[in-house]
């Protein structure tokens, strides 16, 4: 099996009985060496004391007191920020099972890196084994913001960050300064010819992703919804990209990210949709469900629609946690 996305922290965590992933004092540590997290040269000595006992002792407990002795009130948040994070993480039997908690009990206090972070360790434990580079560049998407670009026909998709670093230090070439064309031709755009490469940088995120012209890459993204709602819910489901909704009797939707839902919303509600409006629709899929018993009846045997679109910047973040949230089930059967 080839490996892929070795910074997700994927072999640091333990295995559940239940294929979940366990958290380890590995785990916990990685956490601890983030850029955010590690003692500025400017740091009092309080916030370098704890930080050196949690390198030592993960779990140990911490004391309102040593946060509060901390100088800087910036520090101070984010620690708070840390250790409740850290919290949510022990208490739950599997990192499945606090992402979970997290997502149905609200996510207020928990910064966007960490749940980025959660569910590309999540992710990870759902896709492994997977040989399709297509479908793990298409999972990016849930966890790392892309750039849009829409050229001739096509719509690429290319991380946000990576597209950021380089127009920051310059590497934009020539060309594209002169012209502005998109910055997403500065990447290698995935195809057939060139998808073997994805595994030397799949922790790079250096490949584009043609989500209009390239059908492998909307079926791609179709089964990483698919393996991300089995393996979180434990419920089978049939993910089909479609072109366009026709349905009559559409019946339930869920937004993949919040342009996608405000555009959803309007629908439903028989607002008009202007073209500019239409236009940030990016794709759309049709998802099904194996067994009608943990469906909401007012769905039944109806489709769900999904619906991703870019913001009105160009860029798109993904929230997979609106699956979890959004979809039409009843019944829970989570047992990771």
């Amino acid at each position: 099996m080839t490996e892929f996305w070795v910074s997700s922290g994927h072999h640091l965590a333990g295995r559940t009985e239940g294929g979940g992933l366990a958290v380890t004092d590995e785990l916990l540590l990685a956490y601890l060496a983030r850029p955010e997290l590690v003692p500025p040269d400017e740091a009092c000595e309080a916030e370098r004391a704890l930080h050196r006992r949690l390198l030592g002792e993960p779990r140990r407990p911490v004391e309102p007191a040593e946060i509060a002795a901390m100088a800087d009130p910036d520090a101070r948040e984010n620690w708070e920020m840390m250790l409740a994070f850290r919290e949510r993480l022990l208490a739950a039997r599997s990192v499945e099972a606090a992402y979970l908690n997290l997502v149905r009990n609200g996510l207020k206090g928990t910064p966007p890196i960490f749940l980025n972070q959660l569910v590309h360790l999540i992710l990870r434990n759902a896709l492994d084994g997977c040989e399709d580079p297509y479908v793990l560049r298409a999972g990016e998407l849930f966890f790392r913001p892309q750039k849009v670009s829409l050229t001739e026909g096509r719509v690429l998709l290319a991380d946000a960050e990576v597209i950021e670093a380089r127009a920051s230090i310059g590497r934009a070439s020539p060309l594209v300064a002169m012209l502005g064309k998109e910055p997403a031709n500065e990447l290698d755009v995935m195809v057939d010819d060139n998808a073997w490469s994805y595994w030397s940088r799949s922790d790079a995120f250096t490949m584009a992703l043609d989500l209009g012209s390239n059908p492998k890459s909307r079926d791609g993204l179709a089964r990483v919804i698919g393996a991300w709602t089995r393996h979180l819910l434990h419920v089978a489901v049939t993910v089909t990209p479609i072109e366009t909704m026709e349905d009559a009797d559409w019946r339930w939707f869920v937004g993949l990210d919040a342009e996608a839902t405000r555009i959803g919303n309007a629908l439903w509600n028989e607002d008009s949709i202007d073209a500019e409006t239409a236009r940030r629709v990016l794709a759309l899929f049709s998802l099904t469900f194996a067994d009608q018993s943990r469906v909401d009846p007012r769905v039944g045997d109806r489709p769900v629609y999904l619906i991703l679109a870019m913001a009105a910047d160009g860029t798109l973040t993904c929230k997979p946690q609106n699956l979890v949230a959004g979809l039409p089930l009843i019944q829970s059967a989570e047992v990771l």
